[in-house]
């Protein structure tokens, strides 16, 4: 049975923290941020503890046969919306297994990933304002989560307010095969200096 509860010092998110926000500043109604990184941990009794974030690069935009799944799976099933190259990330699959296999040199293995979603629905171009973002699995992220299978998939979500930037983190397991919903992990975050 996979563990249903994640721990987690965010100092480990750090970076990740950073380059997301360095996204969502400088994004655009036409340019949409993203932000996508690898988890790296341990299975610890009945919780999954992320101990690393790493960066792969994205072949969303450059990939013949990303752009062909796009255009003949995602597109039709998500909407036009996924035509924008920007929208999406797609792991360079050498560099997935190069990050397993260092990761398991060093006892850790893949948990799963993280990605970014900005708050598109105050943001975004007028025409895709009608799908609230948060937190919480979209359906993309439903069926991505699906597809990759791995136990833990966060989401950073940021929103502008009263002109500061806000975040909510939330944990998610994969849709069940026989369901579309995804299971909320709990999150456990560190206390510093205990």
């Amino acid at each position: 049975m996979t563990p249903d509860t994640v721990l987690l010092d965010l100092s480990v998110l750090a970076d990740f923290f950073g380059d997301s926000v360095r996204e969502y500043e400088s994004c655009t109604p036409e340019l949409p941020p993203r932000c996508w990184a690898i988890l790296l941990g341990r299975f610890a009794e009945d919780a999954m503890s992320v101990e690393r974030v790493c960066f792969a690069r994205n072949v969303r935009e450059s990939d013949g046969a990303v752009l062909e799944e796009f255009q003949s799976t995602i597109i039709p099933l998500f909407g036009a919306c996924y035509s924008n190259g920007r929208r999406g990330f797609w792991c360079e699959p050498k560099e997935l297994l190069r990050i397993t296999r260092e990761a398991e040199a060093e006892g850790l293995e893949v948990l799963g990933s993280i990605h970014l979603h900005p708050d598109w629905h105050r943001i975004g171009p007028p025409h895709e304002r009608g799908l609230r973002v948060s937190q919480e699995p979209t359906p993309m992220d439903r069926h991505l989560f699906c597809g990759s299978g791995w136990p833990l998939n966060m989401i950073l979500y940021l929103e502008r307010r009263e002109g500061r930037i806000y975040q909510s983190l939330g944990a998610w397991a994969p849709p069940s095969e026989s369901g579309d919903s995804c299971h909320p992990l709990a999150l456990r975050l560190s206390v510093s200096g205990c």
